[in-house]
């Protein structure tokens, strides 16, 4: 039975709120400041279970995973000072990708705010450019309404993360009364919403279209708005590209599905792109990677922009009609408006494309590829996995072989870029679905930014398959020297890397190492059978292979590379 106010502290009052918000974990660090939130989470006797973990930086990318697989805020408690500190990386993550957070922080005590105290940090200056919306709480009887507010604000609209910034005092003292009863505060609006009429317009362009095309980013996943895709995308004989974050709106082992564009996308998406004579984007935000020279993008294109952020309109690319709106309602009314059509011919050109490039990767090659180990994944799991990944040429190879079939499958971190994002962000999925096979796909490098979680990811038991391309190189930023900068490496080789299945026993943790083609497939399978706990799998990759399909910065899809080029490369636009 709950505490009379009266008789509670600040600190039990914030976890009996989170509880009652529906929140099922909280991922955090202790520390002076903190420890009367802590404490509450032992004598209220919560069922939220806390998971401590190794680094602050860790506790967040944990909660981002357990967010973006459940689509529900991942709550972080860590102190303050340094505890606050650590947690921007993995903020402006959440920040970047839309991702709901609520970030809460002990601080020091009232009086002494202002005064350079132990571990005093101005958590909320800190991170104000990084946030959806932050509170510093000074009266204990305002913990529950802020909590609630800030809940919803994580989630609401276009997600983000939120702060949370309590003194320690504050989550001491005892609530001297019933607090009065504040209406919770409504969700900003994103803009005024644009009449019916624009998305009528955009109905119109796309039925008269003869090579319509979806560009479908997170935006749909994140209103739930898969099987009002699918439905539409069947009517209309529509073939589907995706962002980085959108992979798993659409079932990409169907038809219809072209894979990621950009950068480092299909060949397919890529062309397709450029043959577009009508391009519906729903839910992206034209990201840098994705437009390239936003001056000729889709240029035999009627452009439709559909967002529910207001911001996004015309930001990189100026639509010839656009909607803000709710990906799953516009998705609702255009079923509704276009007029189905077959389209066989722009479906036959569309199937033809999907025979180019990324082609099946080398299994001949005496050499132990990247492609190699991810295309036996994609096959052995069935695209039932969920996996995460770190960034780089990893990330873009797993983009292209690792085939998701449904929304909330593929964890990456996008816009952030966030090296050492990928291994705590499986923890937090694995924790949200203790029962599902987590794949963490990570290189040598980010992998070692986070690698301590290994320590959480072993007393927990999670059954998390843990596999380590090492290549001994930054290979993402080796490319880009290697084309760009006259091979002139620098800053790139990691040579000092680890043994790390000894490592992973050092944690008691179950380890394969992998280093040539024909142990593959046997110890792949070996890994995802196993349950009894995390799996280390080890791969000992070639060194030097380059990521194609590329688009170089800020070029246009014509630029498009399929092959290592003959000739040296221009400096992307932007390099100095």
């Amino acid at each position: 039975m709950n505490k009379a106010y009266g008789t509670q502290t600040g600190a039990e009052m914030l976890v009996r709120t989170l509880e009652s918000l529906g929140v099922t974990h909280i991922f955090g660090y202790s520390g002076g400041a903190v420890i009367p939130m802590f404490d509450a989470l032992v004598t209220t006797k919560t069922k939220i279970k806390l998971v401590a973990v190794r680094h602050e930086q860790g506790a967040v990318h944990m909660a981002d995973g357990y967010a973006r697989a459940t689509g529900k805020p991942g709550v972080v408690l860590v102190t303050s000072g340094p505890g606050a500190g650590n947690t921007i990386s993995g903020i402006m993550t959440a920040q970047m990708d839309s991702v709901p957070l609520l970030v809460i922080s002990g601080q020091q005590i009232s009086n002494m705010l202002g005064y350079d105290a132990f571990q005093e940090t101005d958590v909320i200056n800190l991170t104000l450019p990084l946030v959806k919306h932050s509170y510093q709480i000074f009266e204990p009887a305002d913990i529950t309404r802020i909590t609630i507010e800030a809940y919803k604000i994580a989630q609401a609209g276009r997600p983000g993360p939120v702060v949370i910034d309590i003194p320690k005092d504050v989550s001491s003292a005892i609530v001297p009364q019933i607090p009065e009863q504040h209406p919770v505060l409504s969700e900003p609006a994103s803009g005024k919403k644009l009449p019916n009429k624009n998305l009528t317009d955009i109905a119109a362009a796309v039925e008269v279209a003869e090579k319509p095309l979806l560009l479908v980013g997170q935006g749909v996943i994140i209103a739930d708005a898969a099987a009002e895709l699918q439905e539409f995308v069947a009517a209309n004989n529509i073939p589907v590209v995706t962002t980085l974050l959108g992979k798993g709106a659409i079932d990409e082992t169907s038809d219809m599905s072209l894979g990621m564009l950009g950068m480092h996308g299909t060949a397919a998406a890529n062309y397709a792109v450029q043959e577009t004579d009508c391009l519906l984007v729903i839910g992206s935000r034209f990201d840098d990677r994705i437009v390239g020279d936003p001056e000729v993008f889709a240029s035999q294109a009627t452009i439709c922009h559909i967002d529910i952020d207001r911001s996004e309109i015309g930001k990189m690319v100026r639509p010839h009609v656009h909607a803000v709106d709710d990906a799953k309602e516009a998705l609702i009314l255009l079923r509704q408006a276009v007029k189905p059509r077959q389209r066989s011919s722009w479906l036959k050109r569309v199937r033809s494309l999907k025979l180019l490039q990324p082609a099946d990767a080398d299994h001949t090659s005496d050499a132990l590829t990247q492609q190699h180990v991810l295309q036996t994944l994609d096959r052995l799991t069935s695209g039932q996995a969920i996996y995460t990944t770190d960034v780089g040429q990893h990330q873009m190879w797993a983009a292209q072989f690792c085939r998701v079939t449904q929304p909330r499958h593929w964890l990456t971190s996008g816009g952030a870029g966030t090296m050492g994002f990928g291994f705590p962000a499986a923890i937090g999925a694995q924790f949200a679905f203790p029962h599902k096979t987590v794949v963490s796909i990570s290189g040598d490098g980010g992998f070692q930014m986070t690698q301590f979680e290994l320590a959480t990811a072993a007393i927990h038991k999670l059954p998390l398959k843990i596999l380590i391309l090492d290549n001994h190189y930054l290979g993402m930023v080796r490319q880009w020297q290697e084309m760009f900068y006259d091979n002139r490496e620098s800053g790139v080789t990691l040579e000092g890397n680890p043994d790390f299945a000894l490592l992973a026993q050092a944690y008691g943790i179950k380890a394969l190492h992998i280093t040539k083609p024909g142990e593959v497939e046997e110890q792949l399978s070996s890994a995802l059978a196993y349950r009894d706990g995390p799996v280390v799998i080890w791969c000992e990759v070639a060194k030097t292979d380059n990521v194609y399909p590329m688009i170089p910065a800020g070029r246009p899809y014509s630029h498009m590379l399929l092959a290592p080029p003959t000739e040296a490369l221009d400096k992307p636009i932007g390099s100095t």
